[in-house]
């Protein structure tokens, strides 16, 4: 029990510095957030006419897939807050003082999860502008935010691996690009159906697309199914898997 609260002490107190280093650059929030936003403007605007989902708005058929767009660009900027702070010594005086070793990447876990929230929040907000609209209630949007919060968690561990191994800043967040790019071969802008075979084949059995499955069908408020299910296994195995690495890579450049 004393190891518990003395873990949450160090913690809410590293994460209060992580905090400041986020709020003196919001302008770190707002790019990651321009990307995904520049994204849907184009698809919606430029290509929107031409592409065919059977849904009546485009905005909300690829929503849920620019929402998983953001979270992947924001989490870049964990591995380069954790890279810098590899190269700035600051680990190694955090090792020298009596606080809960776990307490440091805690602190950086749980700051990915308050600016990708912010992040989030903007590219819904332009999305209601766009002519988004979904008529889910308190509970299905409970049920939004916890699957892209298991989501964020994931990637942000993920993140946590080359951010603390990567030899350089650019190598830091280059991790994020595959991450990025792993949408458009998914369900997220097009049908898997309108796809050759082999590409169709790999769409339709990688993460993404149950998990954007899963967010589309509970925003537009039709039977989710198996998605919901083959999603939150999905996010859970990869945050499990991504949280072991992340601990024994930590543990190694630490010791």
């Amino acid at each position: 029990m004393t190891v518990n609260k003395h873990l949450f002490g160090d913690t809410t107190v590293l994460l209060g510095r992580s905090l400041k280093h986020v709020t003196r650059s919001v302008d770190t929030i707002i790019t990651t957030a321009m990307m995904p936003v520049a994204m849907m403007l184009m698809f919606v605007y430029v290509f929107g006419g031409a592409i065919s989902t059977g849904s009546d708005s485009y905005v909300n058929y690829m929503l849920p897939g620019i929402l998983l767009i953001t979270v992947a660009s924001g989490v870049a900027y964990t591995a380069l807050r954790l890279f810098t702070d590899m190269k700035s010594g600051i680990f190694e005086r955090f090792q020298s003082l009596p606080i809960a070793r776990s307490g440091v990447l805690w602190a950086h876990v749980l700051t990915s999860l308050v600016a990708n929230l912010l992040s989030l929040v903007i590219v819904v907000g332009v999305a209601l502008l766009m002519g988004f609209r979904s008529g889910a209630g308190p509970s299905t949007w409970l049920a939004v935010a916890g699957i892209l919060l298991l989501f964020t968690l994931a990637l942000t561990w993920l993140a946590v691996i080359p951010g603390l191994s990567a030899k350089s800043v650019d190598g830091a967040g280059a991790f994020s690009y595959p991450l990025i790019f792993l949408p458009f071969l998914s369900s997220a802008f097009v049908p898997t159906a309108t796809m050759p075979g082999p590409v169709r084949a790999f769409a339709e059995h990688q993460p993404v697309t149950s998990i954007v499955n899963a967010l589309r069908a509970l925003l537009t408020e039709r039977p989710v199914g198996t998605d919901i299910w083959i999603a939150l296994a999905w996010c859970a195995g990869l945050l499990v898997v991504a949280y072991v690495f992340a601990t024994i890579t930590y543990r190694r450049k630490i010791s």
